[in-house]
């Protein structure tokens, strides 16, 4: 799961972009939603607990930063998770944002950056309640 947003699997943000079996080696090709991003370590830690527990002790992370991650890769589901979640779900258009919590397109930008550097922190016009927005990239 993503420890940012642990209501969605690193297959649902995109990130977790092949899996292969190699002489008995899980292999794990991982492509962060920024460079530098600082959650990486833990979702390979992460991934790599979930699988020794499993019974696959040998895993080998490979990160790959071509092509570069982009929003786009979300799925449908993480998506509709993310707004349960509380997080606006990234969008082109400012004007197609809406808050999490009522639904409202009465929104307004607080600051480029929220609880994460992918993030940027809202507020609703209607029910007045602050929100992430996860960034289009």
């Amino acid at each position: 799961m993503d420890p940012e947003i642990p209501v969605i699997s690193l297959y649902e943000l995109g990130v977790l972009q092949d899996v292969d079996v190699r002489d008995g080696v899980v292999v794990l090709t991982m492509t962060p939603t920024y460079i530098g991003c600082p959650a990486l370590q833990i979702m390979e830690e992460d991934a790599r607990e979930v699988l020794a527990s499993a019974g696959h002790p040998s895993v080998e992370v490979n990160i790959s930063l071509s092509p570069a991650w982009t929003t786009a890769w979300l799925t449908a589901a993480a998506r509709e998770k993310l707004t349960r979640y509380g997080v606006a779900a990234p969008r082109e258009r400012m004007d197609q944002v809406s808050c999490p919590q009522c639904g409202s397109y009465d929104v307004s930008i607080v600051s480029e950056f929220g609880s994460t550097a992918c993030k940027a922190l809202y507020r609703c016009g209607d029910c007045l309640e602050p929100f992430d927005l996860l960034k289009a990239i």
